[in-house]
């Protein structure tokens, strides 16, 4: 009986047990550790911050997809991994988990690249409490400018203009009007401002399609402010430079946070050859020092064929590395061998919603805009959720609102 023992269920995780569920039946043993007793879809957080999808509308219970028989699962927060002695140590459990195989999904976290008062005084949007939080903080500033009358608590500010900042711009123009009239104003009494170093947004697209996105966001009412690098945030205020001009400083009710992220600190912990979370895996997708470990998902980093950076972490590649992985480890326990073929993977698109009807991205070579980009940004929600949740969760929290 071999024991796999698969930490974090977000979407390369909890898939891995899935289809090891279905594969290996007998001889094979699986333990599932994770912070909280749900997955839910990381990519919808934005909608979830906004409050234009609930919380419950994009997690599900873990337990909705376990086997008991093969599988189980454990809430618990990881403290160590022993990757000589093959053991995990749980915060709430004195006995060790020990292992033939351990799959290393452990997600990422808010990455401030060292900005005075980043932390302290911004929203990050990493996980469904810290998006739950920022619903209720814009909601209490609503609430509150009705007897403060403050123009402060109208103005709610994003820190990065990239994938996530872009979309949780559109989340946030969607929800306008009900922040309004929460706070007894007009819609567009409502200020969102962007505030990003680069000049170029969105450069995984073609210039004319980050250039439509970017009208696009600016179209719906939002103020972008491109080129202009954060030095420091305090309470209710962001520094900025904009090119060579001098620091500029801009209040707000509502400071988010959503320049990047990096991979979980507990790999360096660990002692695992890791930059900024994430460690350069082997073709197999296991760490280049232990072969017993898979690393997938945010803390794993693939080189494409021109060996130039990692492929960007998301959540396409994260239920790509799944499957290999769970291939591999059925390779490995009925062989003795890994699977012949290396990792490969090939992105089949990108789409960013702005809001729920609009969009841009790519799909299968295709440049799309406006509203069938937001049609498939959907469908691509509904089959992640099918690969991991199955059809029962997609008939109960998929995204079938595809006209309006």
């Amino acid at each position: 009986m071999k024991e796999v023992v698969v930490l974090g269920a977000g979407y390369a995780g909890l898939k891995t047990v899935v289809l090891l569920q279905k594969k290996l039946k007998n001889n094979i043993h699986i333990t599932l550790v994770n912070r909280n007793s749900y997955h839910y879809e990381a990519t919808d957080l934005h909608e979830t911050a906004a409050g234009t999808q609930s919380a419950s509308r994009i997690s599900y219970p873990i337990s909705d997809v376990i086997n008991p028989q093969i599988t189980t699962f454990i809430q618990d927060e990881v403290v160590k991994i022993d990757s000589e002695k093959k053991t995990v140590k749980l915060a709430g459990h004195e006995e060790l988990l020990h292992y033939d195989y351990c799959v290393l999904g452990l997600g990422f976290v808010s990455e401030t690249f060292g900005i005075p008062g980043a932390k302290e005084n911004a929203f990050p949007i990493t996980n469904v409490k810290e998006a739950l939080a920022i619903y209720d903080h814009i909601i209490a500033k609503m609430k509150d400018y009705r007897t403060s009358h403050n123009p402060e608590d109208l103005h709610i500010i994003i820190c990065g203009g990239g994938f996530t900042g872009i979309e949780l711009a559109g989340a946030l123009v969607d929800a306008r009007p009900s922040y309004a009239k929460i706070a007894g104003v007009s819609p567009n009494e409502i200020k969102i401002t962007i505030i990003e170093a680069s000049t170029r947004l969105m450069p995984m697209f073609s210039e004319d399609l980050a250039d439509y996105g970017v009208n696009l966001v600016k179209n719906l009412g939002v103020q972008l402010l491109d080129g202009s690098r954060i030095s420091k945030i305090e309470p209710g205020k962001v520094s900025y430079r904009h090119a060579d001009e001098e620091e500029q400083s801009m209040t707000a009710g509502t400071i988010i946070w959503t320049t990047g992220v990096s991979g979980n600190p507990l790999m360096e912990e660990c002692g695992f050859n890791a930059k900024r979370g994430r460690v350069l895996v082997t073709d197999h997708l296991t760490d280049p020092q232990h072969d017993d470990i898979y690393i997938i998902g945010d803390v794993a980093a693939v080189m494409p064929p021109d060996g130039k950076r990692p492929y960007p972490t998301t959540a396409q590649i994260a239920l790509a590395m799944a499957d290999y992985t769970a291939e591999d480890i059925v390779s490995r326990i009925k062989t003795g061998k890994h699977e012949e073929k290396p990792f490969t993977y090939k992105s089949l698109g990108t789409v960013a919603s702005v809001g729920n009807t609009h969009g841009f991205g790519e799909a299968m070579g295709h440049e799309l805009r406006g509203y069938l980009a937001s049609v498939m940004k959907k469908i691509i929600a509904d089959r992640s959720l099918m690969e991991t949740g199955g059809i029962k969760e997609l008939l109960s929290k998929g995204r079938f609102d595809l006209y309006h």
